[in-house]
């Protein structure tokens, strides 16, 4: 559809207005305003959803593992040779033995129920997302039979420090006369760690391997094989390779299993999100065909001119089609603009407005993590602006033929 000079210069002084037709230039305001925040605000959201995927996603799988390799139906004794043939497997990165179990922590008359997990120092060195992150002490202290790591907020919480002690109360007992008695040790603590995922840095405590087989009673024994490898997505292939090199007497899970609700909850939130948002982007395309419909209705004694004139019904209705896509465009760009910036910059303006107003808008206890991710996908900036500007060029159609098919005579008869 080409448009010369004289149908623009047409279609742009329609868009402008008079007094007399303020109340249309008000529908298009509104309808530009629409489409800007509708396009902005799915940008963001869909930026917030991928960020939070990410983010979790590389918090879970750094402290957890890709692969979990599980005793049957006890504990693995013979760990050092399972730990051997893993690693032999193709693809795979790290396989590190871990004794786990829940414990008490006291700390003088406050307690809390935590999740310990024993590991070898040279490990725990290797796990990055904990050996770079640690924020008090040094990782080269972690070792003996007395020493652990807590996150921050674990700290905070009960206002420990490098150097303190807490004492963590076994849920297996000894049995004496008397009946069942806990067992507890007190340990010092020796750094202090945040990966930025409020559920391990307020939950979970790190001990030497060798201190967790004494305080679980697991001797010589490993809970599970923590499993790294180089391809998370290749995680099905690589679960079968390590049952075929491990045989009976093992079960595996992988991270997908373990957090399957977990992220199906966050994929279907995400595209009900895009679809009830589509509906904002919607609503304003919807008053674009209203503000069009009015203004055509307005200019019908101008329309019936430019025919009489020689204006074609072609250009008649490129005039009204320029002027509603004209709406679509610029306001589908400044949304554009306006979502990708603020994505970009989202935690500093959460930080802003937190301190002009003196409230929580992002409690780590409710959403996870401590900052509030946001990723921009490239390619879903493009389907929006796509999908805005189709929406907003289907809605100027309707009045452009409207306009195009209005009669001369019958719009001079009636003015």
């Amino acid at each position: 559809m080409a448009f010369d000079t004289f149908e623009r210069t047409v279609a742009f002084r329609y868009l402008r207005g008079r007094k007399r037709e303020g109340f249309i230039s008000v529908i298009t305001g509104f309808s530009l305003a629409g489409i800007s925040l509708g396009v902005a605000t799915l940008i963001i959201v869909m930026a917030v959803m991928n960020g939070f995927r990410q983010e979790l996603l590389t918090r879970i799988l750094g402290v957890g593992g890709h692969i979990i390799v599980y005793g049957t139906p006890q504990p693995l004794d013979d760990y050092l040779d399972v730990v051997a043939r893993i690693k032999k497997v193709d693809g795979v990165k790290e396989a590190m033995p871990l004794v786990t179990g829940q414990a008490m922590a006291t700390i003088g008359n406050k307690a809390a129920g935590v999740m310990v997990q024993g590991m070898r120092p040279e490990d725990l060195a290797r796990k990055r997302i904990i050996a770079q992150n640690i924020k008090s002490g040094a990782l080269a202290d972690f070792k003996g039979r007395s020493t652990v790591l807590i996150g921050t907020r674990f700290a905070r919480r009960f206002g420990l420090k490098v150097g303190d002690r807490l004492t963590l109360v076994s849920p297996s007992g000894n049995a004496t006369a008397f009946g069942t008695m806990p067992r507890s040790k007190a340990y010092r603590v020796v750094g202090l760690f945040e990966v930025g995922m409020y559920e391990y840095d307020a939950n979970f405590i790190y001990m030497p391997f060798a201190a967790a087989e004494i305080f679980f009673r697991q001797k010589g024994r490993a809970s599970v094989i923590d499993v790294t490898i180089e391809d998370v997505d290749a995680v099905a292939a690589a679960k079968a390779a390590i049952r075929g090199a491990l045989g009976a007497g093992v079960r595996l899970r992988d991270w997908q299993e373990v957090n399957s609700s977990f992220f199906t909850a966050i994929k279907v939130e995400r595209n009900v999100m895009f679809v009830i948002l589509t509906l904002i982007i919607l609503v304003a395309a919807l008053n674009v065909i209203s503000g069009l419909i009015m203004m055509v209705k307005e200019k019908g004694r101008d329309i019936a001119i430019l025919r009489s004139m020689g204006a074609t019904k072609g250009a008649v209705m490129r005039i009204f089609f320029m002027a509603g896509a004209s709406v679509g465009v610029v306001g589908t760009a400044i949304g554009a603009v306006l979502g990708i910036a603020f994505a970009a910059n989202i935690e500093t303006i959460r930080g802003w407005i937190e301190s002009l107003t003196g409230t929580d808008l992002f409690s780590a206890e409710i959403y996870f993590l401590s900052q509030l991710p946001a990723k921009i996908d490239p390619g879903e900036v493009v389907v929006v602006v796509i999908m805005s500007l189709v929406l907003s060029f289907l809605a100027t159609l309707y009045p452009s033929l409207r306009a195009a098919r209005l009669d001369p005579v019958e719009a001079l008869r009636y003015e």
